[in-house]
């Protein structure tokens, strides 16, 4: 479910207008709904009810300080994967203390970042990692606290890129060694064992693979607790969203012409199913999702700049790029792409959608219908409020685009369009080329 729907002719963002927004900024922007996030959040905890839950927004789906604000006036805590997270979420005037930190390669630096923030706990990956936490730790005169990664070995039967938790994937120890790893982190003298960890990938739309994972995992948290009192069970993310269909998905009658096992996953299904696996352990549970909250929060709006007739198939030219929204290039990742001003007169139209850089790699969409639309007028690629401005770059010295928040009636530009002086203030020319 979502909050953007069409108005008449043109489609809004909650109460707002969205040519109105492009208007305003320009093109490519980014707009967040508010409410969406909102609701993802509430609808997660309600699906989780009767455990001690805790989530923790996995912030590297989109990083803006807004949302990050938004999501601290939620409740929400942080799952951070970089030194430079922590200061985004510090930036945003909320706190680490009830966060955690993941990643394979933490830097010396950045442990002593959290540390010296009070993280809520460590994600360790591997026993180099473990001694390093403890080295820092101590040099510091503060106890770390831990949960070590356990990667379960269940397939998600997601993207390659993005699954996590098979045996051949970087992430986590094997269950098999995994109490050794527990044993050993439990004599180090700057260290707590405080909980246990796994994620095995994103863009999950099956219920199967978390609940093998998690009553595989389960009866060892069990033995964990008689032996180190744990603090906490981390199930990790994964959630997936509607991709296809995603602006029909924002209403419920969509939804409700699907029979109950044909219907994609919800929170309620994940909750129904997890709850009382998760219940007898007694102890809190975190859940640490990115995409499933502020994925289908955000569109990204794009103005057309040419319709190119080629000899076999059309192309539809527009101001967006592989920089602004990477996704597609990388993972061929499908966006439903719409019209912001509908016309239902309009023949549709069979064209590829590409942007404007020097690659061939550059494309949205293979030959996907849509409203015939011309030069100048808007379009909007759904469901892009993750990994879409985190993963920009600027590729061709394109900078990167305008972010807007919504909320009910009102809207504020978040983030400013990058200009080119910008992209180059930390540039110099060296003396000898003088």
């Amino acid at each position: 479910m979502h909050h953007f729907s069409y108005h008449g002719s043109n489609l809004h963002c909650e109460d707002v207008d969205l040519t109105e927004i492009a208007g305003l900024y320009g093109s490519p922007t980014y707009v967040y709904s508010a409410a969406t996030i909102t609701d993802n959040v509430t609808r997660l905890q309600a699906s989780l009810s009767g455990l001690d839950l805790k989530i923790c927004y996995a912030m590297k789906a989109n990083s803006s300080l807004a949302l990050l604000r938004l999501f601290s006036q939620l409740g929400t805590g942080f799952d951070l994967v970089s030194g430079g997270e922590i200061r985004r979420v510090l930036a945003a005037g909320a706190d680490v203390k009830s966060s955690v930190f993941a990643g394979v390669g933490k830097s010396e630096a950045e442990i002593e970042l959290a540390l010296q923030n009070e993280v809520f706990a460590f994600h360790v990956e591997s026993e180099p990692e473990l001694i390093r936490i403890n080295h820092v730790a101590g040099r510091l005169g503060v106890v770390a606290p831990i949960a070590i990664r356990i990667n379960p070995d269940v397939d998600a039967k997601t993207h390659a890129k993005i699954t996590t938790g098979k045996s051949d994937n970087k992430f986590g120890i094997p269950m098999s060694v995994a109490a050794a790893g527990y044993e050993a982190a439990a004599k180090l003298p700057n260290i707590r064992v405080a909980g246990v960890q796994m994620h095995i990938g994103s863009q999950l739309t099956s219920i199967g693979p978390f609940r093998e994972a998690v009553e595989k995992v389960v009866p060892f948290v069990a033995e964990l607790q008689k032996a180190h009192d744990l603090d906490y069970f981390s199930i990790g993310g994964g959630i997936g969203i509607i991709y296809e269909d995603a602006l029909a998905s924002g209403s419920q009658d969509w939804w409700d012409g699907f029979s109950d096992e044909d219907r994609p996953l919800t929170p309620e299904s994940y909750g129904a199913v997890l709850q009382p696996l998760l219940a007898p352990l007694g102890i809190k549970v975190l859940l640490e999702p990115g995409r499933f909250l502020v994925g289908n929060a955000g569109v990204m709006l794009s103005r057309i700049e040419y319709l190119k007739r080629g000899a076999s198939k059309n192309f539809l030219v527009v101001d967006a790029a592989m920089n602004d929204l990477a996704r597609p290039s990388m993972y061929d990742s499908y966006h439903e792409i719409v019209p912001v001003e509908r016309d239902t007169s309009r023949a549709a139209i069979v064209t590829d959608v590409v942007g404007p850089i020097c690659e061939t790699g550059d494309c949205f969409a293979k030959s996907r219908e849509i409203q015939s639309v011309g030069e100048g007028e808007l379009v909007a690629f759904m469901s892009a409020g993750a990994y879409g401005f985190t993963m920009a770059s600027n590729y061709n010295t394109r900078g990167r685009a305008a972010e807007v928040l919504v909320k009910g009636s009102a809207f504020e530009l978040v983030h400013q369009r990058e200009t080119f002086e910008q992209q180059i203030a930390g540039e110099s020319i060296p003396a000898f080329l003088a």
